[in-house]
C-alpha cells in the first residue's frame, strides 16, 4: 500500500507544548516542502463553536486528538501510544494515523534504570527525608546492588527492548513476556503470556512496558500480584490501565508486593486523593518517562521521512491506521 496522501500545510498543534515548545518543532521542520506552522483549536472552529468547513492545516503533528483531526489527511502522534485517538473514525474517513514508536527505547530504559536504582540504593527514601531534615540511614540489609537481581518485563517491543539493554547492563537478569514467547535480543529467556503467573513468580522486578488495548486492560491485577514475591517491586511505564490499581493498592496496603514505581496511571493528572501519593515505597512521576531535551528533534526525524515519503508514493513509516 502506497501513501496515497497529499499535503499542502502541516500543523503542529499547541497540546504538544505538554513536551517540548511548538515553536522548537517548527523551526526543526522549516525545511520541508510543505508550509508548516503552529496551531490551536481556536484556529479549527467558527464562531459559534462548530467545527469550520476548511481546516487550516492538511496533516497535524500533535499530543493530543481534537474531533477536527476527522477532516484532515494525516495525524501523527507524538507518542507511541494511540488508544486516545478514534482508530475506526478515522478508517472510515480515510485519516492516516501514524505514532512515534522506535523513538523511546534509551530514554525509557534509562528512566526505568533509575527506579531500579533507587529502589536497590535507596533513594528515594534519602529524597524524602531530605524534604523532611531527617537523617535516617537505611537499615543494615535494606540496600543491594543490582547485579544477580531478576527483572520480568511484560511487553518486549521497542520499550521492552530498551529497558533490556539498560538494565541487563546493569547486570540484571531480563526475562520478557510477550503473545509468542519467540526469542528477543535482549532477554535471556522470553515467556508467552499463557504463563504470565510463573514469570512473574521470584524475580525482584516486574515491568509494564505494553500499549493499552482491549488485550492488556487490566492483565496485571490481583492473581499477578499474588504470583509475585513479597520482595518484588512492580514498574509500570506502559500505559495505567493495563495494571489494575485498586488490585496494586490492595498489594501494596497489604505488604504482598514491596513498591511500585509508576509513570502512568489509570486517571491522569493522578487525583490527589489517590493513596499511592503517601506511600513510602511508591515512586510517583507525571508520566515523563520519555521525556528528553532532544523529544522534538526525534519527532521531526519522524515527520521529515514521512513526508518525504508522501513526495515519493512510498508508505507511510509508523502507520497505525
Amino acid at each position: 500500500m502506497t501513501a496515497d496522501v497529499s499535503i499542502d500545510r502541516l500543523g503542529i498543534h499547541d497540546s504538544v507544548a505538554a513536551v517540548f515548545p511548538p515553536a522548537e518543532l517548527r523551526a526543526e521542520l522549516e525545511e520541508l516542502p510543505v508550509g508548516v506552522s503552529i496551531v490551536g483549536d481556536d484556529d479549527a472552529v467558527d464562531g459559534s463553536g462548530g467545527s469550520v468547513a476548511d481546516p487550516p492545516v492538511d496533516a497535524v503533528v500533535t499530543f493530543e486528538h481534537r474531533d477536527w483531526f476527522a477532516d484532515l489527511a494525516w495525524v501523527h502522534s507524538i507518542q507511541a501510544g494511540v488508544d486516545r485517538f478514534p482508530q475506526e473514525t478515522f478508517a472510515d474517513r480515510s485519516v492516516v494515523l501514524t505514532n512515534s514508536t522506535g523513538i523511546h527505547d534509551r530514554t525509557v530504559g534509562e528512566t526505568v534504570a533509575g527506579f531500579l536504582l533507587s529502589f536497590a540504593r535507596r533513594l528515594h527514601r534519602h529524597v524524602a527525608n531530605q524534604g523532611n531534615r531527617r537523617w535516617d540511614p537505611p537499615e543494615w540489609d535494606e540496600a543491594f546492588t543490582l547485579p544477580g537481581t531478576q527483572a520480568c518485563v511484560l511487553g518486549t517491543g521497542t520499550l521492552g527492548r530498551g529497558v533490556a539493554e539498560v538494565c541487563g547492563a546493569l547486570g540484571v537478569e531480563m526475562t520478557g513476556v510477550r503473545r509468542s514467547g519467540d526469542p528477543v535480543p535482549g532477554f535471556e529467556a522470553v515467556r508467552p503470556v499463557e504463563e504470565l503467573h510463573e514469570a512473574v513468580a521470584d524475580v525482584d522486578f516486574v515491568i509494564v512496558t505494553l500499549p493499552h488495548t482491549d488485550a492488556t486492560d487490566g492483565l496485571v491485577g490481583e492473581d499477578v500480584f499474588a504470583a509475585m514475591g513479597e520482595d518484588a517491586s512492580l514498574v509500570n511505564v506502559g500505559r495505567g490501565p493495563v495494571v489494575d490499581e485498586a488490585a496494586l493498592i490492595d498489594a501494596l496496603e497489604a505488604d504482598e508486593i514491596a513498591g511500585a514505581a509508576l509513570d502512568v496511571f489509570e486517571t491522569e493528572p493522578l487525583p490527589e486523593d489517590s493513596p499511592l501519593w503517601g506511600m513510602d515505597e511508591v515512586i510517583v512521576t507525571p508520566h515523563c518517562a520519555a521525556f528528553t531535551r532532544d523529544y522534538f528533534r526525534d519527532i521531526a526525524d519522524l515527520v521529515r521521512e514521512n513526508v518525504g515519503r508522501i513526495e515519493r508514493g512510498e508508505e507511510f513509516s509508523n502507520r497505525v491506521v
